[in-house]
């Protein structure tokens, strides 16, 4: 969700040298607690949430049916893992502070038992400051409390959006606000998944293991606009994580946000765009739609299991862009076993053309190309491979 207007208004007041990433990147593996945290989330995690579907308007009747849905269309079996409750749930704090949900959650609980029972991870939502982005009851003060509720309730992955915090925090006070809940977490000595969502207005890559992030929002939301700009926005936020790949792997995830797929405003040629720009960047793949609502091209899209493998490979490498000729920009992402995936994205009006030298990507011998889309053996090639990439489209090949 887009941060309330103080969050907006707030300016990171600090930039980081980039010797300093560097030392806290080295000094952080001696961390036992962070040595422990990264066993989550070894691989980008996968999973649905609540928030593009449904919003605050969201029940535990339609999460029930959406865990229902993803054991029934195959979203299950393709690795998705994790369902998460968004905003909206939160009800008021009982005498003694403990947090309760609102009458359409009647057993918190009892849901989490439903979720764990089909097979998948409960994730919750809330905030470090007073008020979540939808003006429900946030973290703020009760960080304990909430942590130890959490616990009880067989919660496994916690979004913690920043919102309100602005109000109650100074700009050099948010690791502090964010490792507030670590704490917590860790007290509990319940394994939580614990991702922080303060849309990369502080560089979260940076100091995010220290506080015990596991993933952590890049940019603002991925969806905030309709149709063609749509489109655009999604594009503007996948190509602003080039760069970040230093940053990434097992436990620690940068986060470009939800997959799109079925949302709005995305036509199919898109939406395999976005799923194949997330797996190159090993990011988080969390749905976000009414799964109810998926046509079989898009749920085809979804469970693609060739492009999960990208997003999943063990390497852990997050891919990076190599070239750019106008719209058309070409990805790269070392894999496992002597592979490399190549991404060809066209965000251009009109069908185009592009290539990749083979030699300039390490592999001056010939090589057998896959389309992973088409999920076909395209032959041996020598030197090159060439293509023409839709509007808006991609073109997704494995190299080996």
């Amino acid at each position: 969700m887009t941060p309330a207007s103080g969050a907006q208004a707030w300016i990171p007041n600090r930039l980081k040298a980039a010797l300093v990433a560097l030392a806290l990147m080295a000094i952080l593996p001696l961390g036992n607690a962070i040595a422990q945290e990264s066993k989550l989330a070894a691989t980008p995690p996968m999973g649905w949430s609540a928030w593009y579907g449904f919003g605050c308007n969201v029940t535990e009747a339609d999460v029930k049916k959406s865990v229902d849905t993803m054991v029934s269309n195959g979203m299950k079996a393709a690795g998705y893992e994790y369902v998460n409750l968004d905003d909206c749930w939160q009800g008021t704090r009982d005498s003694e502070g403990l947090i309760h949900s609102n009458n359409r959650f009647p057993d918190m609980k009892a849901l989490g038992d439903y979720i764990h029972s089909r097979g998948f991870k409960f994730g919750i939502y809330s905030s470090p400051g007073p008020r979540t982005c939808g003006g429900f009851t946030g973290s703020y003060g009760y960080e304990k409390q909430d942590a130890g509720t959490y616990a009880s309730w067989g919660v496994d992955f916690l979004k913690y959006d920043w919102c309100s915090a602005a109000d109650v925090y100074k700009p050099d006070q948010i690791e502090a606000a964010y490792e507030k809940m670590h704490e917590a977490i860790l007290a509990t000595g319940h394994p939580i998944v614990y991702s922080l969502c303060e849309y990369g207005v502080d560089a979260p890559w940076i100091w995010g293991p220290k506080v015990g992030a596991n993933l952590w929002r890049t940019t603002g939301d991925v969806s905030n606009l309709v149709g063609f700009q749509e489109f655009q926005r999604m594009m503007f936020v996948g190509f602003s994580q080039d760069g970040l790949q230093s940053y990434a792997g097992p436990g620690h995830w940068n986060d470009p946000d939800f997959l799109q797929i079925g949302v709005r405003g995305l036509d199919l040629d898109a939406e395999r765009t976005q799923m194949s720009l997330w797996s190159l960047l090993a990011a988080p793949l969390i749905s976000s739609t009414d799964l109810t609502r998926l046509t079989q091209a898009q749920l085809a899209i979804l469970t693609n299991r060739e492009v999960i493998a990208v997003d999943q490979d063990p390497m852990s490498i997050q891919g990076r862009r190599i070239s750019q000729i106008g719209p058309v920009q070409v990805w790269v992402k070392k894999l496992s076993r002597g592979r490399i995936a190549v991404g060809f994205i066209n965000s251009g009006e009109s069908p185009l053309p592009a290539s990749v030298n083979f030699r300039k990507i390490g592999y001056p011998h010939p090589v057998k190309v896959r389309d992973l889309w088409e999920k076909k053996d395209l032959g041996i090639f020598n030197g090159s491979y060439s293509t023409t990439i839709p509007k808006h489209g991609v073109v997704l090949i494995e190299i080996h």
